[in-house]
């Protein structure tokens, strides 16, 4: 077993089937231990806190502390978790939209262009520093020193409703609960995304592997040979004016069966129908805009953010197993492109 000056919070195994060959060690263990973040595991391996207990080709015992290496079927890992150290991110005074808080968990209406927690480039005005000033040293510690108390994040662009772990208990809870993604217990995340077009069904069903992008380190992409499974829902609320194309926008209710990054909008880039005002996946629809009447077109055009919102956010208290349901309306700038799209 590794050692470390840190007492030892628990023990997490993971063995290798076939499926997982040839996976690094990271991401497979991100894959079988969802309550820890990648950056987390792989903090975790280089202080040498991952051994194979039992394999096939290697000795029992054996640290691993690269990253990179590849896993093989048979192979058994255990990780330690250290205590959590406490964190050095200062609080800072962020004014946030609080939905619901109790003692284990906290939920909030994330404004568009907050960051979720720190990274590179970025060690302050996050909404992770503006936790710890409003919960002191009550989040969990499981997220590690960077990312205390979150289970899931938005993108920085992305508004709307979050869950934030402020229990160990409660975190290891709804760890497995988005790791499950609704498939077998109530989890429930839904989105309300302007796009431009519309699908030419009322609702649909995405499904396409995600990967990084080949040649964009900053994109995802749908790719057909490798990538993450993911799948999204869509159903169409409402379409606006028309051109010899269709639909020149609309409203789309989207739902998902997995997490991934840039899911959603990787996913309606993919079938065509990118988020308005989405700098990274909707640059080639900026010709749609100068179809718009000038008014609308200087609404629209005014709007600097993806236009997605998570509006809707259920699951199962970890400490109480109530069921828990928030709903959030399309924030100010979304409902003003709405209502002046609904004009043409």
């Amino acid at each position: 077993m590794p050692q470390s000056d840190q007492p030892i919070v628990e023990c997490l195994n993971a063995e290798v089937d076939k499926t997982h060959a040839g996976q690094r060690l990271d991401r497979f263990l991100s894959h079988a231990l969802p309550q820890l973040s990648r950056t987390r595991i792989q903090a975790l391996i280089k202080q040498g806190q991952v051994t194979i207990r039992q394999a096939q080709t290697a000795s029992s015992g054996a640290t691993i502390e690269d990253v990179k290496y590849r896993v093989k079927p048979g192979e058994c890992y255990e990780l330690v978790v250290p205590e959590a150290v406490e964190t050095t991110l200062q609080g800072e005074e962020i004014p946030l939209n609080v939905v619901y808080e109790d003692d284990a968990l906290i939920v909030i209406d994330k404004p568009a262009g907050l960051v979720v927690h720190p990274g590179a480039g970025q060690t302050s005005g996050t909404l992770v520093n503006a936790l710890i000033a409003h919960c002191g040293k009550g989040l969990s510690g499981i997220g590690g020193v960077v990312r205390p108390g979150i289970v899931h994040r938005l993108d920085k662009d992305t508004s709307g409703l979050m869950v934030v772990a402020k229990a160990d208990r409660a975190h290891r809870g709804l760890a497995k609960q988005f790791a499950d993604h609704g498939r077998t217990g109530s989890l429930e995340r839904g989105y309300l995304a302007l796009v431009w077009g519309a699908p030419g069904t009322r609702k649909g069903r995405i499904e396409g592997a995600i990967d990084r992008h080949p040649t964009s380190r900053t994109k995802m992409a749908v790719m057909r040979n490798k990538g993450r499974h993911a799948v999204t829902h869509w159903r169409l609320k409402e379409s606006y004016g028309q051109d010899r194309d269709g639909p020149m926008a609309s409203l789309l209710a989207c739902t998902l069966e997995t997490g991934r990054t840039h899911q959603v909008r990787v996913h309606l880039a993919h079938i065509g129908h990118p988020l308005l005002g989405d700098p990274l996946y909707g640059r080639g629809f900026k010709s749609k805009l100068q179809k718009l009447p000038q008014g609308v077109q200087d609404t629209v055009g005014g709007l600097h953010r993806q236009a997605l919102h998570a509006e809707r956010l259920a699951f199962i208290h970890p400490v109480t197993g109530a069921l828990l349901e928030f709903n959030s309306a399309l924030p100010d700038d979304l409902a003003e492109i709405a209502a002046s799209l609904k004009d043409l």
